[in-house]
C-alpha cells in the first residue's frame, strides 16, 4: 500500500575508486546509474519517467561504460583500470570504453571456467605468403589449463584480505577470442579449488593482479556501507528527483568518510573485536566524525546556524500580523 513508485532507489550500477586507505582497501563512490529493465519500461511507462519523459532503455554494459568514458575524459592522462566481476569481464564493457579511451583503459576481471583460450600467434616467417594468423594453437578451456600448469606453479606473497598471505599462482600470456586480443591469465590455487584472473595490462605482476581483484570485494562492502551505515535504502522519496538527489548525497557521505579516514595522523581503533580481523570498519570513523561535530572546538570552524535580524523582523511582523 505505502510502496515507492519509483523503483530505481536501489537498483544501480554504480562506479567506484578502489583505494588503500590506512593499510585496508575501500570503495569511494564516483557515478551511479540507475537501471530498470526494458520489460518493466515497456509495461509501465508512468512509473519509468523523469520530468514527463520516458527515459530510454541502457543496459548495464551500456551504463558502465559510459561512466567510464565519463570519467576517463574529466582525467584525461591518468591510465584507467577497471576490476570488475565475470559477469561484466566481456566485450559488451571492453569494446565501448576501449574505442573511446584508448591505451589509457585496462581491465581486471575474473575468467570464466569455460573460456577457451589460445597460443599466441606465431612470428610471421620469411617469405611467407597471405595474412598472418591472428590467434595460435588452441590451448583448452581454463579448466583443462588448470590441470596441467598446477604442477609449475609458485608461491608468492600478496596482501589479501587485510592480511599477509601465501598464495599458489602461475601466469602465461595468451590469446582470449572474447575481447581479440592477448591477455594476461593468472590460475590461483587453494586448496581444492582454483580461479582463473585476467587482464589486459600485461605491465601488472602476478602480486598485483591477485591483490586488485581481491579488493574487488569492497565494491560489495561500499553498497552494504551505503545502504545500511549511511542509510540510502531507508529513502521516503517518492519521485525520480528526489531518490536521485538522496542518493547523490549518500555517495557523497560514504566518499567524504573515507577521505577523512585517511587524513586522520593514526589508524583509528576498531571498537568491536572480531576474532582474525585488525583493521577498522567504517562505522569506526563515523563515530570518530560524529564525536568531532560534538567538540566544543568544531563550532569555530562551523559555527550554529542563527537567524538574521531581517529574519527576526519578518517573524515578529508576521506575528503581530497573526
Amino acid at each position: 500500500m505505502n510502496k515507492v513508485e519509483y523503483p530505481w532507489a536501489q537498483n544501480i550500477v554504480s562506479v567506484g575508486l578502489l583505494k588503500q586507505v590506512k593499510g585496508r582497501w575501500a570503495c569511494l563512490f564516483l557515478d551511479f546509474r540507475f537501471y530498470l529493465p526494458l520489460k518493466t519500461i515497456q509495461e509501465k511507462k508512468e512509473t519509468a519517467t523523469i520530468r514527463g519523459e520516458v527515459v530510454p532503455f541502457q543496459t548495464k554494459m551500456a551504463q558502465a561504460a559510459q561512466m567510464l568514458i565519463e570519467i576517463a575524459e574529466h582525467f584525461s592522462t591518468v591510465p584507467i583500470l577497471a576490476v570488475t566481476d565475470s559477469w561484466f569481464g566481456n566485450n559488451g564493457l571492453w569494446k565501448p570504453a576501449y574505442k573511446a579511451i584508448g591505451n589509457r583503459f585496462n581491465i581486471l576481471s575474473r575468467l570464466r571456467c569455460n573460456n577457451v583460450l589460445y597460443d599466441l600467434p606465431e612470428k610471421r616467417k620469411p617469405k611467407q605468403r597471405g595474412r598472418n594468423k591472428k590467434y595460435g594453437q588452441r590451448l583448452g578451456s581454463a579448466t583443462d589449463m588448470a590441470k596441467t600448469v598446477q604442477q609449475e606453479a609458485r608461491f608468492y606473497n600478496v596482501n589479501l584480505y587485510g592480511k599477509q598471505r601465501e598464495v599458489s599462482a602461475y601466469s602465461r600470456v595468451v590469446m582470449l577470442k572474447t575481447l581479440k586480443r592477448p591477455v594476461q591469465v593468472v590460475w590461483v590455487f587453494r586448496r581444492t579449488q582454483w580461479i582463473a584472473l585476467f587482464t589486459t595490462d600485461l605491465n601488472l605482476s602476478i602480486t598485483q593482479i591477485i591483490e586488485y581483484y581481491g579488493a574487488r570485494w569492497k565494491i560489495e562492502s561500499g553498497f552494504k556501507e551505503l545502504k545500511q551505515d549511511i542509510g540510502s535504502q531507508k529513502s521516503q522519496c517518492r519521485n525520480a528527483q528526489a531518490v536521485t538527489n538522496h542518493l547523490n548525497f549518500c555517495m557523497m557521505a560514504t566518499t567524504l568518510t573515507w577521505i577523512y579516514a585517511d587524513r586522520l595522523k593514526t589508524n583509528p581503533e576498531r571498537r568491536h573485536k572480531v576474532k582474525g580481523r585488525t583493521s577498522f570498519a567504517f562505522s569506526d570513523i563515523r563515530r570518530i566524525i560524529a564525536e568531532a561535530a560534538l567538540d566544543p572546538d568544531f563550532e569555530r570552524v562551523c559555527p550554529k546556524y542563527s537567524s538574521s535580524p531581517v529574519n527576526s523582523v519578518v517573524t515578529v511582523l508576521l506575528r503581530m500580523v497573526a
